[in-house]
């Protein structure tokens, strides 16, 4: 195995953003990061804005589908926001419940979850809900159909919101954090509160265990191939292979980017086998995959303040992140 070292330091563009940084995402051409104070800072080619999305709250929670940044608050409210700058307000919730979880949907659809209850508003406007049993951590739509993935204590829920049936249980016994599905369908993959993870498959409900976290796991990415799911919690990025069946069942992870600082944020870059890995002492590096996965291109970018926020913009050709010191920045790559 070789690396080699190069800074793209010089190809950063600095942010002031001063507020903890939730999340970040591109919206469209323009990088979005949500604030702990409220606010969403849109930095596009040649303006920085900022947005006062949540005026009596902090953002919890975000995502984005690439046209818009959906955030939830501690003020009970969900707000979806536009690249101009435009603020849409897709609930408030009873009693002003803290937005525990958000996601965005096929077709202009958001789910998020506030306390026992999880909700889904269609791209045409209509509201379902659902009684989770209890507080819904983590939510994700699958990517066939009109379902969502609700995690939970004891499993996760997979939920057809527009039919009358009762949701299907993935249960195990365990706090579960966030959700993804795979892009293929075929898994579903939990974070655990007990500093691991949990799998299905979803044909059958076989499960798959994936221990040996020193810390809680909360940052999840696939590969653009689906091969891989790339994760946080350890003094590297642990990566899984799904490229059978049985997932990673019976297989060693990779472990990438070897550092003495706990990794925070994982993501994997759209098109190429490269993950960007976000560490507790601020750094930031790409970290390239050769074929079989061994090979590593290793490229220090940023350090100061543990990061809090990574995304790559939909041509992977920038990069944006954010700390929890307020730092934050838009990488513009020369090249992979």
């Amino acid at each position: 195995m070789t690396s080699t070292d190069t800074s793209l330091a010089d190809y950063i563009r600095p942010i002031l953003a001063e507020s903890h940084v939730t999340a970040t995402a591109f919206i469209e051409k323009t990088a979005a990061f949500a604030l702990g104070d409220g606010s969403v800072m849109l930095a596009s080619a040649d303006n920085v804005s900022r947005v006062n999305v949540h005026p009596n709250g902090s953002i919890l929670v975000a995502a984005s589908d690439g046209k818009h940044l959906v955030t939830g608050g501690d003020d009970g409210r969900v707000v979806r926001l536009s690249a101009a700058g435009r603020t849409e307000e897709i609930a408030t919730t009873e009693g002003h419940a803290w937005i525990d979880a958000v996601a965005t949907g096929p077709d202009g659809a958001v789910a998020w979850a506030a306390g026992r209850k999880a909700f889904v508003r269609d791209g045409k406007g209509a509201v379902y809900s659902i009684d989770v049993g209890s507080s819904g951590r983590g939510l994700a739509f699958a990517p066939k159909g009109f379902q969502l993935y609700i995690s939970r204590y004891n499993g996760v829920s997979q939920w057809f919101p527009r039919s009358t049936a009762p949701a299907k249980e993935l249960p195990w016994k365990g706090s579960h954090l966030d959700v993804t599905a795979s892009a293929d369908g075929r898994f579903v993959v939990s974070t655990m509160q007990e500093n691991s993870l949990h799998g299905w498959r979803v044909a059958d409900g076989a499960h798959m265990r994936m221990t040996g976290y020193p810390g809680k796991t909360r940052s999840i990415s696939w590969s653009p191939d689906g091969r891989w799911l790339a994760t946080s919690g350890a003094d590297a990025a642990i990566v899984w292979p799904f490229v059978t069946k049985d997932g990673p069942m019976g297989k060693p992870p990779l472990e990438l980017g070897i550092r003495p600082s706990r990794v925070e944020r994982v993501a994997f870059h759209p098109k190429a086998p490269v993950l960007a890995i976000g560490y507790r002492d601020g750094f930031i590096l790409l970290v390239k995959m050769d074929d079989e996965g061994g090979g590593l291109q290793v490229r220090p970018v940023s350090e100061g303040g543990p990061v809090s926020a990574l995304s790559w913009d939909a041509n992977g050709m920038m990069l944006a992140f954010g700390t929890e010191e307020g730092a934050a920045g838009v990488l513009s790559l020369p090249k992979i």
